[in-house]
């Protein structure tokens, strides 16, 4: 997948004629999922990137760079029923316009890459990071470890998953992944997850969540789920 990344990049460039742009200078877009810029995703990616993926060829690979923006992907809620672990950290997008930008793909393994050292730290794995969704809409799992259990509603028309908890209540964005399904939170709300995990609400580690979210404008940050087989 890194290839197909540094491919894209690389010929949308010379699409676009921009030259390269540092990724921390590099605006990444604003607005919702729901917005389309100058034209839908389709005339997005037929006009202007259909050319690179017709070259990979794969529908998988659109798949997966669809799979960046939130709500681009329906995600039935039917597909949320089970038990699933945590994989490797991951990050969306709120605009169909950044999949026309150069850098959007390589920004979003920029923010996993830098999420990952963050996780290490406070501690999270597979075994103690898990969570489960049933139809009677219930949802439990545990975060480092620490049990977590409540209700949710979801919405699969904009991926948004409200989480109800004793603990706390937050909107969550569900994204599909190559692995599973991506939960993404807004970064304030990903770093309260993980200060709670955490224990500590000064850990500078823990910043680093909110200078990404500084960084990309309109990314969410969160988990790679994959499914308990």
């Amino acid at each position: 997948m890194k290839k197909i990344y540094t491919t894209f990049v690389a010929a949308a460039l010379l699409i676009m004629g921009s030259g390269c742009t540092a990724l921390g200078n590099m605006g990444m877009g604003s607005g919702t999922g729901s917005e389309s810029g100058n034209g839908t995703l389709g005339d997005v990616l037929g006009g202007v990137l259909g050319g690179i993926l017709g070259g990979l060829g794969s529908q998988t690979t659109i798949d997966g760079l669809l799979g960046l923006v939130i709500g681009s992907v329906k995600v039935q809620e039917s597909e949320l029923y089970g038990a699933w672990y945590y994989g490797a950290p991951a990050c969306a997008f709120t605009s169909e316009n950044l999949l026309a930008k150069a850098g959007g793909a390589v920004a979003a393994e920029h923010c996993k890459e830098k999420l990952l050292p963050v996780y290490n730290t406070v501690g999270i794995n597979a075994q103690n990071t898990q969570f489960q969704f049933t139809q009677d809409h219930q949802f439990a799992g545990k975060i480092k470890g620490i049990p977590l259990s409540g209700s949710y509603t979801y919405d699969p028309s904009t991926g948004t998953i409200r989480l109800q908890t004793m603990l706390f209540s937050t909107n969550a964005y569900i994204t599909r992944t190559q692995s599973g399904l991506g939960l993404t939170f807004e970064s304030k709300n990903l770093l309260k997850v993980l200060q709670v995990a955490a224990a500590l609400s000064g850990n500078s580690t823990l910043q680093t969540v909110g200078d990404l979210s500084k960084q990309y404008e309109g990314v969410r940050l969160g988990f790679e789920l994959a499914p308990i087989r």
